[in-house]
């Protein structure tokens, strides 16, 4: 997240027909400058302070320059961030961007005493494991704190096991611990469907959700929630859960990768470690990517990055076996042998439950 700049007041009316001054709007967690504020006891502020609550309202003639909001540097270095950290992904960034200027316009409606529903966050992520939905989770919550929407850019990821109980009267305080936790931010619920399980009567999975629904409308300006998982399991959760699948208004498909867009992966994950590849084991890696995605329990980027912990792994006992000086050259190059090493070359077929020595998960 980048630095926060403090807000600039901006109680100057503009004369008729000419741009007003920038966004100078509260933000969570930031005191301006002239803003007056309460006690300790009243508590940091909320995402629900508009700039109605600290600025006098434009004049209908007045015009605004949206590149000027205070907030925007920070929403489009979040949003480059996204761009420089997944690849392809371009329906989800679209969305991403498509509600950063949902909140942006919202943002200077506020500033012409314009009053509207807020809008809804909770959203759901799905598809495979692997295609960025943490990534896209916590650049969205630096996104939804820069725009004032919620008080903290945090994520808090939990599973089944983190709001289950075992026995009566276990879930209820396990679910409402989790929600403190992401209270002011973002709760990522991942593999959501597990929490219904109608096979099952005596589970306690449904006591969650009824406790999730009361929350997402009751503190829906101090908290987003996230469900991610599967699309297939994800649509029969949702299909199952009608009042909670009208609280989501965002959803959002991860598709799986391509070949090509796995090699840049590869190629960045590569960069980033101060590694690279040499010609043949590019070619290498090219290969292996097409025999692992034809095997079960692919995870794409996640099988990407366990491939070449691997690659470093035989890098390294190749090098030590070398029994000779090494440069910084030798330190920083993976070679074919480094690639082929791996068992997916075996003509052998995969073993019954499609594991690898990539270790990919499911």
């Amino acid at each position: 997240m980048s630095t926060e700049r403090p807000a600039v007041p901006d109680g100057r009316q503009p004369a008729a027909g000419r741009p007003a001054g920038g966004f100078q709007m509260h933000r969570p967690g930031v005191t301006s400058p002239g803003t007056v504020r309460g006690t300790a006891a009243d508590g940091p502020p909320g995402p629900e302070d508009s700039a109605a609550d600290h600025l006098s309202p434009l004049p209908d003639d007045a015009l605004l320059d949206l590149s000027t909001d205070i907030a925007g540097k920070d929403v489009e270095d979040t949003l480059t961030r996204l761009d420089s950290e997944l690849v392809g992904l371009a329906n989800v960034k679209r969305r991403v961007r498509e509600i950063a200027a949902l909140l942006l316009i919202d943002r200077a409606r506020q500033r012409f005493g314009l009053q509207a529903t807020r809008p809804t966050m909770h959203m759901s992520f799905t598809g495979g494991p692997g295609t960025g939905k943490t990534t896209v989770a916590l650049r969205m919550a630096e996104m939804l704190h820069a725009l004032g929407y919620i008080r903290k850019p945090k994520v808090h990821t939990v599973t089944r096991d983190d709001l289950v109980g075992q026995f009566i009267g276990h879930t209820a305080p396990k679910t409402k611990e989790a929600l403190a936790k992401a209270a002011g931010g973002v709760l990522f619920i991942d593999e959501a469907y597990y929490l219904f399980r109608p096979e099952n009567e005596r589970d306690y999975g449904q006591e969650v959700i009824e406790i999730l629904l009361q929350e997402m409308e009751n503190e829906r300006t101090s908290l987003v929630v996230i469900f991610a998982g599967y699309p297939d399991r994800m649509e029969t959760f949702f299909s199952a859960n009608p009042g909670l699948s009208s609280r989501v208004a965002h959803h959002i498909e991860f598709p799986d990768y391509t070949h090509e867009e796995l090699m840049a992966i590869a190629e960045l994950m590569v960069r980033q470690e101060n590694f690279r590849f040499d010609p043949d084991a590019a070619e290498a890696f090219s290969r292996y990517l097409r025999l692992r995605m034809a095997r079960p329990r692919f995870a794409n980027a996640r099988s990407v990055r366990n491939a070449l912990d691997r690659c470093r792994l035989r890098q390294a006992k190749r090098l030590v076996e070398l029994h000779r000086p090494v440069g910084r050259t030798d330190l920083i190059t993976l070679t074919d042998s480094d690639v082929l090493g791996s068992s997916v070359f075996a003509d052998a077929p995969a073993d019954s439950n499609g594991s690898t020595d990539e270790g990919a998960s499911p």
